[in-house]
């Protein structure tokens, strides 16, 4: 059969246009996978920093500086940066996530470091994250499931003292959800600190309510990871527990952040402050 030019134009057009199409799809599909892995691996909520309407409670009544840190997402990783927060020469509070493959031995591997621990409990965020779905305690579960998941972490990680939230700017702002998380903290006689990540948390109020020690979190250390901004954080750490007594900052599993403290630490201890366990501090 023979074929004009102009037909096998026609062909050759064709078949670029499919090869293209398949191409950009490829491309976005690979695209959306890289994203899932790293939101999987960071797994980061955009972290809303709280206009405090009325001061931080004066617990310390002393004259001492307390500076209590606690260090969040240990579980994801077992190696030489988490080492490294675990040889601070200093009362460390780790926050453990529940569910990950290296959660129960970095639990176990921090306690004998002499540091504490507490579980961080994936609770539902205001914007779609991915992570933790087995343990994260939503909105609209029932108060069985809620009970039952934070039952499970709290038996994965028998270390922990107590329990801060990850992520959680939709879940602690709702009543239902903190008051199960409150009831279940009481009977197991653990701590709650809210990591304030919305500042329509109603999570501390729920807990004094019940009588479950509490304490808020007042400084997020590495929201940005630049070196200088991590450290302005920490001066303004400091400044708090200057202020106030004591202060309480979150940082994470991070080579920058555990730089700056390895670096500024030895220089807070000659100038008089105090580290202290955040179990130290709640009431």
């Amino acid at each position: 059969m023979n074929y004009g030019v102009a037909t096998y134009k026609k062909i050759i057009g064709a078949l670029s246009l499919v090869i293209a199409i398949l191409l950009i799809s490829n491309y976005s599909a690979l695209r959306k996978l890289d994203m899932v892995t790293r939101i999987a691996v960071e797994d980061i909520e955009t972290i809303e920093e709280p206009v405090f309407t009325q001061p931080a409670p004066d617990i310390i009544q002393d004259a001492t500086k307390a500076i209590l840190l606690v260090i969040d997402d240990f579980g994801y990783r077992n190696d030489s940066v988490s080492d490294r927060f675990l040889n601070l020469p200093i009362p460390l509070t780790c926050a453990v996530l529940p569910g990950h493959s290296q959660s129960a031995s970095i639990a176990k591997k921090a306690l004998k470091s002499g540091k504490e621990v507490i579980i961080h409990m994936p609770m539902e965020s205001s914007v779609s994250m991915t992570g933790e779905d087995e343990f994260k305690l939503k909105v609209g579960m029932t108060s069985e499931e809620i009970e039952w998941r934070l039952n499970e972490a709290l038996k994965e990680i028998p270390e922990a003292v107590g329990i801060n939230n990850h992520q959680g700017s939709k879940a602690t702002t709702n009543g239902k959800v903190m008051g199960v998380v409150a009831s279940v903290l009481k009977n197991k006689n653990k701590f709650f600190l809210d990591s304030r990540t919305s500042s329509k948390t109603v999570g501390e109020k729920t807990m004094r309510s019940v009588g479950v020690l509490t304490a808020r979190r007042h400084i997020f250390l590495d929201n940005d990871l630049n070196i200088d901004n991590i450290s302005k954080q920490l001066d303004k750490h400091v400044a708090l527990a200057q202020k106030k007594g004591m202060a309480i900052g979150i940082g994470h599993v991070k080579a920058n952040t555990i730089k700056v403290l390895e670096r500024e630490i030895p220089i807070l201890l000659e100038q008089g402050f105090e580290f202290k366990f955040v179990s130290q501090v709640v009431d």
